[in-house]
């Protein structure tokens, strides 16, 4: 029975959530976020983030860094910005981009079945991460960021969340890229069991974005558990806060790839290699009738566009470069870290190599161009978005996705509720 439980919330008070609530810690860089809560003290940045608060020279993860995030954390709370719902409820946070909108159930997930696997990853984790997020939740005794989980869609449970939404919502607002929030509380005791009870029969829950914050929240039970004598398996650290969607919902933007140089190649001659090695047709790109945009952005499977030295390309993948049964080699990811990142620029393990940088769909083609313009003999990759049933597919398969293989928009605010531990 998988383990979906209301709790008792952490939200902003309706005047100061816009102010409050900001972008996931690892959307912004230390430097972005700086200036994004300059002129904010309420910003949830200096929670999330708080290297904010201190000199560039500081490590961000020094204790007195988390401590700063606690500090600032308890000032919300004291200031009566932050207030704590008496009982435990269900919530309902629904995200409309453009045309777009997405409606998701806020829970607490059980650690059970996360270590259990009814909570499926398709991601490896990084320890120093894993740690970095276990030390932020246990300085804060709170989980601020909610893991991202996705289900396969249930006609049933669509029809709760709807009839749930029939309410004034408590939060309705117009944050970043335009993104409109809106987010509203159930608290009717029936209606919490009957959401309750049609979770509970979910065979699989997929993580779609938050793998760390997810293993950080197995460290943090570990660590409370073996302290803890009168352990029950139902203290708040045992769950961790999530927000839920149905998988034909979410929105999965193409995740573009940067490297900083050709490995000593000039241009011509990577051109050249690219062709030689045969594992690509490539062309040079124009705008036509049929595609009047200035860059080459892959309307399917298997094609990529590339851009350097001011010009875009398309590549596609020739027969027999990638076996079309393999769930990971099939991945554009994997054709393009396999036939060209690791063989010609050098490129062997995208986790750990500096040079190469990777660019969510949200800062667009205009992103990857303005990248390669500003550093001579860079180079720059777009590609098609993985989809969402294969993603389910891999991680039903027990498999690993590449690094940064999906970039989902719209992005879940932070600040706009919190979990604590205690």
């Amino acid at each position: 029975m998988m383990i979906v439980n209301p709790f008792r919330g952490v939200r902003p008070i309706p005047g100061k959530v816009k102010e409050i609530v900001s972008p996931p810690y690892d959307v912004l860089d230390s430097d972005e976020a700086r200036k994004v809560a300059k002129d904010n003290s309420l910003s949830f940045l200096r929670i999330i983030k708080p290297e904010i608060e201190f000199d560039v020279s500081i490590n961000p993860y020094d204790v007195q860094v988390y401590q700063k995030g606690a500090e600032n954390l308890n000032r919300l709370i004291s200031q009566g910005m932050l207030v704590q719902d008496e009982e435990p409820r269900y919530y309902i946070y629904k995200l409309r981009m453009g045309r777009h909108q997405q409606a998701g159930l806020v829970a607490v997930a059980g650690i059970e079945d996360y270590e259990q696997n009814r909570i499926k990853k398709h991601e490896h984790t990084r320890p120093e991460k894993e740690i970095d997020r276990a030390n932020h939740i246990n300085e804060l005794n709170a989980q601020t960021g909610p893991v991202f989980l996705t289900y396969r869609s249930s006609a049933g449970i669509d029809d709760l969340i709807e009839k749930a939404m029939e309410r004034e919502p408590v939060y309705d607002f117009i944050g970043d890229h335009d993104v409109r929030h809106t987010f509203y509380v159930i608290h009717e005791e029936q209606r919490i069991q009957r959401i309750k009870s049609a979770f509970s029969r979910l065979k699989a829950l997929y993580v779609a974005d938050g793998h760390h914050r997810s293993a950080a929240a197995v460290r943090v039970r570990d660590t409370r558990m073996t302290s803890n004598p009168k352990h029950t398996g139902q203290e708040p650290y045992n769950f961790f806060l999530s927000v839920l969607f149905p998988h034909n919902q979410l929105r999965i933007l193409d995740y573009n790839r940067f490297v900083t140089d050709l490995g000593g190649m000039s241009v011509k001659l990577f051109l050249e290699n690219i062709e030689k090695e045969g594992k690509f047709d490539l062309k040079p790109y124009a705008p036509s009738r049929s595609n009047d945009e200035r860059f080459f952005r892959p309307r399917r499977e298997h094609t990529f566009g590339m851009y350097l030295d001011g010009q875009w390309y398309s590549l596609t993948a020739a027969p027999g470069t990638f076996e079309a049964n393999d769930l990971i080699d099939r991945l554009d990811v994997s054709i393009l870290q396999k036939n060209l990142l690791s063989p010609l620029l050098s490129v062997q393990d995208p986790r750990t190599d500096k040079r190469i940088h990777f660019v969510g769909g949200i800062r667009g083609m205009e992103e990857l161009e303005r990248l390669v313009d500003s550093q001579a003999d860079s180079v720059a990759f777009s590609l098609y978005p993985t989809g969402i049933e294969h993603l389910m597919q891999v991680a039903d398969a027990g498999k690993v996705m590449p690094p940064k293989s999906t970039w989902f928009e719209p992005k879940l605010g932070s600040g706009i509720i919190l979990h604590m531990l205690s």
